[in-house]
């Protein structure tokens, strides 16, 4: 509530300066309407962070209107066609805010994102690299994250890891990848170095279903029989119609 009203008050602070700055009209110039889309894409934002989509599109549907190919816009409208499963519309809107702007890391990042989810691993694994070629980004960790993830969806294992490496090295802070990193250190019984990138990751992070029933696997391995170490009974209370409670199970 607080970011929308801030929000909120920015831009009527702007349309209000629009109506009383002396005898002209800022809107009849590039500057003014430059300012007045972008305070709409940054109302619209801020109602897409709270989960606010059919307010966001009221602010961005007004940046279109001032200048329908703008990236920043169209972008913003991406994520919230993203939001809403309109995945079509979603590619639509990142591939005309890409022809405004082909070289902009975080929009290749969020493209890939998109890409990913629908499972067109080597396309969005195309995205992430275009967006590595920016070196001033200043969130590259996590596109090699997203690259390292792509990579071994595409089976390729050894330019995943080095990829997800890269990414720790940037930022020893992400869960994803040390998730990652810890399930390939357990399959190549590395089990010294799955447990530390384990235990980073459940410092960071919430369990899901996966990373439960790898706890179990390295608990089982080091014979760690706590009541913190019981990931299977929280694999059975949580997640008990899953895969990998069922892979927990054929286990035992």
């Amino acid at each position: 509530m607080i970011l929308r009203a801030a929000l909120s008050f920015g831009l009527v602070s702007f349309l209000a300066g629009c109506v009383s700055s002396g005898g002209s009209n800022p809107m009849a110039t590039d500057k003014g309407r430059d300012e007045a889309r972008e305070a709409y894409v940054q109302l619209g934002l801020g109602y897409l962070q709270q989960g606010m989509t059919e307010q966001a599109r009221i602010p961005l549907s007004k940046a279109l209107e001032l200048d329908r190919n703008d990236p920043d816009t169209n972008a913003a409208l991406a994520l919230v066609f993203q939001s809403e499963m309109e995945f079509e519309l979603a590619e639509q809107a990142f591939r005309t805010a890409l022809r405004a702007r082909p070289n902009d890391a975080r929009i290749l990042n969020n493209y890939g994102s998109l890409l990913f989810g629908q499972q067109r691993y080597q396309e969005a694994s195309d995205q992430f690299s275009k967006a590595l070629a920016d070196n001033l980004y200043p969130e590259r960790s996590r596109i090699y994250e997203n690259l390292g993830v792509a990579s071994l969806k595409l089976g390729q294992r050894d330019a995943g890891r080095q990829q997800l490496e890269k990414a720790l090295r940037l930022n020893r802070q992400q869960p994803r990848a040390l998730l990652e990193m810890a399930e390939l250190s357990y399959e190549d019984r590395h089990y010294v170095p799955a447990r530390d990138f384990y235990d980073r990751f459940s410092l960071l992070s919430g369990q899901n279903a996966r990373s439960l029933l790898l706890g179990a696997r390295l608990a089982n391995v080091f014979d760690d029989r706590t009541p913190t170490a019981n990931y299977g009974q929280q694999l059975k209370r949580l997640y008990p119609g899953t895969p990998e409670y069922q892979q927990y199970l054929s286990e035992q």
